[in-house]
């Protein structure tokens, strides 16, 4: 797939870390969208492991960016938001495979509506395709970000497109215009500081802050095999979870946090004694890990104005897990 000279309609985004065995399926299934105006960034990065399926799937790719060292989810998905040419930019998981009509599902949603910043799918499980991996973010009653539906059968979500708080980056479809808005021309969209975990509830924060709206395509359809990254980092992912979801709520909710923290405390609480019931020291060590974090980081996330989003809107946004 040639890159043109005319600005394709979408690019998409694929960082991987070069662990995922499905990357080069899921580079092949983007290569099979029936919508073909797109260009594949490959954004790589770290050590020089499986560099066999590295140069496989550098193969498949219109353009590959490489990071020497792992950078984090959000700064190689920056890294392809400043070199990608499209009009709409997509965001995929190196253990993500799409169907060959998910692009031209979701596309279609955002050309018939201007007010729509970003529009995902049903993301099933790759194991078990009769269930969901996610559908959408919305938020729990202890202030969780959650996946719509997760462990679900496939069964339980309408087959009407519905608006949902936010997209995950797992695999979704982001307008351009509206990511420049939030995030200026270079197109930074991703808060670094974030590494990975929550960096797209953030970005679906300032969208909506922004006045935008998400919507979950249930035509479009692809498979996840899960966090392979995450499993991999040093200390699992816990401490990134639970120091990035209180960062992201000092953002979001500013002086109103004080009231809820409580209820956004006791969740984190209740896991802490649960991993040390079970014996999962790293689990223990990572929730600590992650609350100490936030606690020293906090100061240059939070602020003391008005929730950047009306309470009642977020409450619209509400799921009972």
């Amino acid at each position: 797939m040639a890159v043109t000279s005319a600005p394709p309609r979408l690019s998409v985004i694929v960082p991987t870390l070069g662990w995922s065995r499905w990357l080069t399926e899921c580079l092949d299934a983007l290569h099979q969208q029936s919508d073909h105006n797109l260009e594949i960034l490959l954004v790589s990065q770290g050590d020089g492991r499986h560099q066999s399926r590295k140069h496989r799937a550098e193969e498949l790719a219109d353009v590959v960016l490489q990071l020497d060292e792992n950078k984090g989810f959000a700064t190689a998905n920056n890294r392809g938001l400043t070199a990608c040419r499209g009009e709409y930019i997509a965001t995929v998981n190196d253990d993500a495979i799409v169907d060959p009509d998910w692009s031209d599902a979701l596309l279609s949603a955002l050309d018939s509506d201007p007010d729509l910043a970003a529009v995902q799918g049903i993301n099933l499980m790759l194991d078990d395709p009769s269930r969901i991996d996610g559908a959408g973010l919305a938020w729990n009653h202890h202030w969780q970000a959650v996946q719509i539906g997760h462990g679900k059968p496939v069964t339980t979500l309408s087959s009407t497109p519905t608006e949902i708080f936010g997209v995950s980056a797992t695999a979704a479809i982001y307008r351009r215009s509206a990511l420049e808005k939030v995030s200026g021309r270079r197109l930074e969209a991703f808060d670094p500081r974030l590494f990975a975990y929550y960096e797209d509830v953030d970005l679906a924060c300032r969208l909506k802050a922004a006045g935008y709206r998400a919507l979950r395509v249930p035509a479009a359809r692809a498979r996840h095999a899960g966090s392979v990254s995450g499993r991999k980092l040093a200390g699992g992912s816990a401490t990134l979870i639970y120091r990035n979801r209180l960062l992201v709520l000092a953002k979001l909710l500013g002086r109103s946090i004080w009231p809820r923290s409580p209820r956004i405390l006791t969740r984190d609480i209740v896991d802490l004694w649960q991993a040390a019931a079970r014996r999962d020291r790293a689990a223990v060590a990572g929730i600590l890990a992650g609350l100490a974090g936030a606690l020293r980081q906090a100061p240059y996330f939070a602020h003391f104005g008005p929730p950047t989003i009306p309470l009642a809107e977020l409450s619209r946004f509400r799921v009972d897990r």
